[in-house]
C-alpha cells in the first residue's frame, strides 16, 4: 500500500474535517460522502461504498469513483454478506462479484477493505473502500479505515434520531395546526410562542400577528363568567400546591371574548403547566374551545321551559276552573251557561293541541328535516279557505285576497303549505290587536309564485326583521309581553318554504303594519 509520508496529518485533518461536518451539517448523504472521500484517499481506494442496513438488509446509501448510474451494479454485491459472530465479515464471497462488478464498469478493482459501523452495538452499516491492487489488507488499513467507520457510524446515528425529532416535530405541528380546537403555547411570562389556525378562526389574531405578545393583550375578556384570572393566579404562585406530579392542576376559565375586530364570541380555556425538572414553570398549554352553540342550546333549553310552561298555564287553568265550575254539585246551572263554559274548555283544548303539534313539528324537524308530500297546489284557493276559517274569529278585521287571474297551480305539500298561510294570517291577527285590514296576495312569474300577507299592526322593529324565524324567539315589544305564542310558527313556516326551494323574510310597511313574503318555485322542488 502507498501512503503518503504525512499521511498521519493528513488522517487528523481529515477527521477534523468530519467531526465539524457533523455538528455543522443535517445532510446524512453529503456527511457520508465526505467520509468515503477522506477514507478512498487515505487508503489509495478508487471506488468507496457506505452500505446501509434496514430491516436485515443492506443497501447503498453514499458511493465514490464511478457514474451514479452505475451504483446498482454494487447491490448484488451486498446480498450473500454475511456477519459472524466476531463481527467481522465474510469477504471472500464478494471477491467474485467484485471483479464482475469491476469488469461491467470498467475498472480494475482487486482488493476490498471493509469495517463494519457500530454504535452501542447497533450494526447500522458497512464501510468499503476497493483498491486497484491486490494483497491482503494490514492492521493499519483496519484501523485507518475503523476510525473513518466510526465517524461515519456516529453520523448516521446522529442524522436517524435527527430525523426521529424531527418526524415527531412535525407530527406534533401537524397535531397542533388541525386541531378543532384552538391551542396556543405561552411562556413563564405569558407570552405567546405558538398560535394554531383554529385559534385565528376564533380570534381573528393572526399567529404572525400574536408572537410575543402578552396573554391579555390577544384574550381580551368582554364578559368573564367563570374561573381565575391567568395572569393574577401565575402571579400567586401557580401551580405551586401540585397533587400529583404527572398530573399537574389546570385551570379553566369561561366567558366571551372580544375578537380583534370587535365582536365578541363565547369560549372556555383550559390552561395547563408544563413544568421543568426543578419544578419550575417552563410553559402554559391554552385550549380554547368555542362554547357558542353550547351557550345558545343552553338559552335555548331555558327559554323552552319558559315559553313552554307559560304557554301551559293559561290553558290547563281555564279547562280546570271551567270543568270544576261546571260539575260543582251544589250549584245549577242554565244552558247558555253550561255551553259556553264547555266552549271555552274545547277553545283550550284546541290551543294545548296546536302547542303540542307544534312541538312535536318542530322536535322531528331537528331530528329528521322537512319531508314534504308533493301533489298539485292551488295557493288562492287554500288562502280562501283559510280566510273563512280566520274570519270567524275577529269582528275586528278584514280579511280578504288579491291574487292575479290565472294564477299557476304548483307542485307542493297542500298540508304543509295550509300551515304556512294558517300561521301567517294568525299571527297578522294577532299582532294587530286594533284591528284593520289583513290583506293576502299573490303574484307570479315565469319562475316562482309570490305570496304575502300585510297587516295594519304596530310592525316590526328593524333589527328583528331575521331573528323573527328562530325557534322560540318573540318579538320584544310593549305588545308581546302580555300576547300569546310559542315563537315556533314563523320557524315551521320558513322550514316548510325553504323545503320547498324557497325564501320567505318579513318586512315592516311604509305605512304601518307588517308583510311576510314568501316565494316558492313553479317547478317541483
Amino acid at each position: 500500500m502507498f501512503l503518503l509520508p504525512d499521511y498521519r496529518v493528513r488522517q487528523r485533518d481529515y477527521l477534523l474535517n468530519i467531526s465539524r461536518a457533523l455538528t455543522a451539517q443535517l445532510d446524512l448523504g453529503e456527511v457520508l460522502r465526505m467520509i468515503l472521500h477522506a477514507a478512498a484517499s487515505m487508503l489509495s481506494g478508487e471506488v468507496g461504498i457506505i452500505a446501509l442496513r434496514e430491516d436485515d438488509t443492506y443497501y447503498v446509501r453514499a458511493i465514490i469513483g464511478i457514474e451514479p448510474e452505475q451504483a446498482a451494479l454494487f447491490n448484488s454485491l451486498l446480498e450473500d454478506l454475511a456477519e459472524s459472530d466476531d463481527g467481522t465479515f465474510h469477504l471472500e464471497q464478494l471477491y467474485g462479484k467484485m471483479r464482475r462488478v469491476a469488469r461491467d464498469v470498467d475498472l480494475s478493482l482487486r482488493q476490498i477493505v471493509a469495517l463494519p459501523m457500530v454504535v452501542a452495538d447497533e450494526m447500522l452499516g458497512i464501510l468499503f473502500i476497493f483498491r486497484s491492487y491486490a494483497g491482503a489488507p494490514t492492521e493499519n488499513d483496519h484501523r485507518l479505515l475503523q476510525s473513518f467507520a466510526d465517524q461515519a457510524a456516529i453520523a448516521v446515528h446522529n442524522a436517524r434520531i435527527y430525523e426521529m425529532a424531527n418526524q415527531e416535530r412535525k407530527r406534533l405541528a401537524a397535531i397542533l395546526d388541525h386541531s378543532a380546537d384552538g391551542v396556543m403555547i405561552l411562556d413563564a411570562d405569558l407570552h405567546v410562542e405558538r398560535w394554531n389556525r383554529a385559534l385565528s378562526l376564533i380570534t381573528g389574531w393572526q399567529a404572525a400577528q400574536t408572537n410575543g405578545l402578552h396573554h391579555d393583550v390577544v384574550i381580551r375578556w368582554k364578559r368573564h363568567k367563570t374561573g381565575p384570572n391567568i395572569t393574577e393566579t401565575i402571579a400567586n404562585g401557580w401551580p405551586n400546591q401540585i397533587a400529583d406530579e404527572l398530573q399537574p392542576d389546570t385551570l379553566y376559565v369561561e366567558g366571551d371574548l372580544e375578537r380583534l375586530d370587535g365582536t365578541t364570541i363565547s369560549v372556555g380555556i383550559t390552561y395547563a403547566p408544563l413544568l421543568k425538572s426543578n419544578g419550575e414553570l417552563q410553559n402554559v398549554i391554552a385550549n380554547v374551545r368555542d362554547i357558542t352553540h353550547f351557550r345558545e342550546a343552553e338559552e335555548l333549553k331555558s327559554t323552552f321551559i319558559s315559553v313552554i310552561s307559560h304557554e301551559l298555564k293559561t290553558p290547563v287553568a281555564l279547562i280546570k276552573g271551567y270543568a270544576d265550575t261546571l260539575s260543582r254539585e251544589d250549584a245549577t246551572w242554565d244552558q247558555a251557561t253550561i255551553q259556553q263554559g264547555l266552549g271555552v274548555i274545547v277553545d283550550e283544548a284546541d290551543r294545548l293541541t296546536d302547542l303540542i303539534e307544534n312541538l312535536l313539528s318542530a322536535s322531528k324537524l331537528q331530528a329528521e328535516g322537512m319531508r314534504l308530500t308533493l301533489d298539485d297546489v292551488n295557493l288562492p284557493l287554500i288562502v280562501q279557505q283559510a280566510i273563512e276559517r280566520f274570519q270567524t274569529q275577529s269582528d275586528k278585521h278584514t280579511l280578504r285576497a288579491d291574487f292575479l287571474a290565472e294564477f299557476p297551480i304548483i307542485s307542493g305539500d297542500g298540508t304543509r303549505l295550509r300551515q304556512v298561510i294558517d300561521n301567517l294570517l294568525s299571527n297578522a291577527i294577532k299582532y294587530s290587536p286594533e284591528g284593520g285590514d289583513v290583506t293576502v296576495t299573490g303574484t307570479y312569474d315565469d319562475e316562482c309564485v309570490n305570496v304575502s300577507v300585510s297587516d295594519q299592526g304596530p310592525g316590526l322593529p328593524p333589527d328583528q326583521l331575521e331573528r323573527v324565524f328562530e325557534r322560540f324567539y318573540r318579538v320584544d315589544s310593549a305588545l308581546t309581553n302580555n300576547m300569546q305564542g310559542t315563537g315556533l310558527g314563523l320557524y315551521l313556516a320558513h322550514a316548510v318554504i325553504t323545503a320547498h326551494g324557497g325564501t320567505i323574510w318579513a318586512s315592516t310597511n311604509p305605512s304601518g303594519g307588517a308583510t311576510f313574503s314568501f316565494t316558492l318555485p313553479r317547478s317541483e322542488p
